[in-house]
């Protein structure tokens, strides 16, 4: 049944087009990720095929009595408690106790906080039985345990759904076809998340190997003009003409694909960087968030702080940032830290300031640095001189992303950071950690990032216990999935979760490995030597680490058990690189 048909539907906003032309039919069964750097309209989109704003232009129909249930950015749960506002009956009572909201049940809406809104404006969109569900960024404000479920959930749904999330995982176990918005245009990719990244690299490359022929057209065109003839006199206008076209041809590539050194003068750390000793913390006739947390943080240590809403994840961030105070012990914090905190709010941007304004200050004309750094976050020459009141939810949290690197820290406090950012400042992001030679600490439920930028974790249960767990978020996430699976009774790969619906849902699959193409086996290579790289640094720090330590007993004890943790890691991520390279030769042969 289809469910929805848009047909050259365009979209603007005031100074530029958001998607012209777009063309798209969703059925039943379709499960479909919408991704594209933020402002490029998918907020609007998923409106658009909810039927909650009309397009510009273009015409869309919707089957006949097809029901539509959409979470929005922007949803207003109206009054009442959160019971009520939801539906009340058995079904969304079940969805909110999955989503921890079973506590605040009833009590009055307005009176729980903005993450607890949010997840409760899923509950009621997941509850309402439909045809289309439409998803606008769902996994923002859940914990690892509830995106785990969610997933689950969404696998097992059977009616058509349009998504927008960051969540690789997510958009990786879920959808079948992904739609990618970005400024040359629209493109869907059958076949889901792995296929859209297979896509966008091969479009890349053929958009690098055009730009390769059009820059030898114009050194040619360039080499006539100064070097013509001596007995000519007069050159070409056509030719004149056509080498000042080829000079002035804006390239269409991503901007942020050149190499581009993000933490250039980044001040050097000394051997103490921060340090809390038995510290707690409570909220004032609140039992304890915190109590006797021990943390020991070096230079260039990488550290995830996990645990589930409520655990005291953005109150850790707060003590080591200053910004709260222990209700007993201490934080010390090493001289030469310069720490920034970039947590769920965001510091304040002015809507009548532009956005090199807010990067460099008014009055200042950017440098080089400032233009190439807000470049490579997407910001363009264009973007640069937009007006903040502009802006999209996104784009501002990576604006004041960029700003906070502009203040050049060396300890660095990420608090949620993929919420409202897309897939593409995720990656360049995650780039900037890899070589960044500061000390990072990232709370978050998002996967995939954990996976890319930290080396342990730090595990809040809840009950004011924090510990840590070297090996990073990939080792604990196995010990939890082994966990899961002898509570379960069996450690069969079937008992995953969902594992059925998967199952279901791809039947039509032929059986048998099916190979992968040479674009998909050069990302592959590409980020496995990434891996063998960040784990060698890790090392080597590690080393020096040890022989700084030579007297402290304690010290030696826990960084050799860090070290073989990283040293099996780096042999592992070694054998991989070995096998996809010999993939890779098989393929030419």
């Amino acid at each position: 049944m289809i469910l929805v048909d848009a047909a050259g539907v365009t979209m603007t906003r005031p100074g530029r087009s958001l998607f012209t032309d777009l063309s798209l039919t969703l059925s039943t069964g379709d499960r479909l990720g919408v991704v594209g750097v933020n402002g490029s309209g998918k907020s609007t989109l998923l409106r658009v095929l909810a039927g909650r704003v009309e397009p510009e232009s273009g015409v869309v129909r919707r089957g006949s009595g097809a029901v539509v249930s959409m979470l929005d950015q922007g949803d207003d749960l109206g009054a009442g408690t959160v019971r009520s506002v939801v539906g009340g009956d058995w079904r969304a009572e079940a969805v909110l106790d999955r989503l921890g909201l079973t506590p605040v049940l009833d009590r009055d809406v307005a009176s729980v906080s903005g993450g607890q809104r949010k997840r409760a404006a899923l509950a009621r969109a997941l509850s309402t039985e439909c045809d289309l569900l439409v998803l606008d960024e769902p996994t923002n404000h859940l914990d690892i345990e509830a995106i785990a479920w969610l997933e689950e959930w969404l696998a097992a749904f059977t009616g058509g759904l349009a998504l927008v999330t960051h969540d690789r995982h997510v958009l990786d176990r879920v959808t079948n076809r992904v739609l990618e918005i970005d400024r040359t245009g629209s493109y869907v990719h059958e076949g889901g998340y792995a296929s859209y990244l297979e896509g966008r690299a091969e479009r890349a490359a053929r958009a690098e190997a055009a730009e390769a022929v059009r820059a030898n057209l114009a050194k040619r065109e360039l080499i006539w003009l100064r070097h013509g003839a001596p007995a000519r006199t007069r050159k070409s206008k056509y030719r004149v003409a056509r080498a000042e076209e080829l000079q002035q041809v804006a390239r269409t590539d991503d901007v942020r694909a050149e190499d581009l050194d993000l933490h250039q003068g980044t001040p050097r750390l000394g051997k103490h960087v921060i340090e809390m000793t038995d510290v707690s913390f409570a909220h004032p006739g609140r039992p304890p968030l915190l109590e006797g947390v021990d943390l020991l943080l070096g230079p260039g240590d990488r550290m995830g702080v996990v645990g589930a809403n409520g655990a005291g994840k953005s109150t850790l961030l707060g003590l080591v940032a200053g910004e709260l105070a222990p209700t007993s012990g201490e934080v010390r914090i090493g001289p030469t830290v310069q720490l920034a905190h970039y947590d769920q709010t965001g510091r304040h941007l002015d809507p009548g300031l532009r956005v090199h304004e807010v990067v460099c200050g008014v009055g200042v004309k950017p440098d080089w640095r400032d233009v190439r750094l807000m470049e490579r976050f997407w910001f363009d020459a264009d973007a640069q001189r937009a007006p903040v009141e502009l802006l999209s939810g996104g784009e501002r949290r990576r604006l004041q992303l960029v700003a906070l690197l502009m203040t050049r820290p060396n300890v660095l406090l990420l608090d949620e950071p993929t919420n409202d950012l897309d897939l593409d400042t995720l990656r360049v992001l995650e780039e900037f950690l890899d070589d960044w030679p500061g000390t990072l600490v990232v709370a978050s439920h998002d996967r995939a990032f954990l996976g890319h930028t930290v080396e342990d974790v730090v595990i809040l249960d809840g009950s004011g216990t924090a510990a840590r767990r070297p090996g990073g978020y990939a080792a604990w996430a196995d010990e939890r999935l082994a966990a899961r699976r002898r509570g379960r009774g069996g450690g069969a790969e079937g008992s995953e979760p969902g594992a059925g619906a998967r199952a279901g849902r791809r039947r039509s699959v032929p059986a048998g490995p099916k190979p992968r193409s040479r674009s998909t086996l050069t990302r592959l290579l590409r980020e496995a030597d990434k891996e063998v790289q960040k784990l060698a640094r890790r090392r080597e720090r590690l080393h020096e680490q040890l022989l700084e330590a030579a007297a402290d007993h304690q010290e030696l004890a826990r960084l050799g058990t860090e070290e073989a943790a990283v040293a099996a890691r780096l042999e592992a991520a070694e054998e991989a690189w070995l096998a996809l390279a010999e993939e890779a030769e098989a393929l030419d042969a």
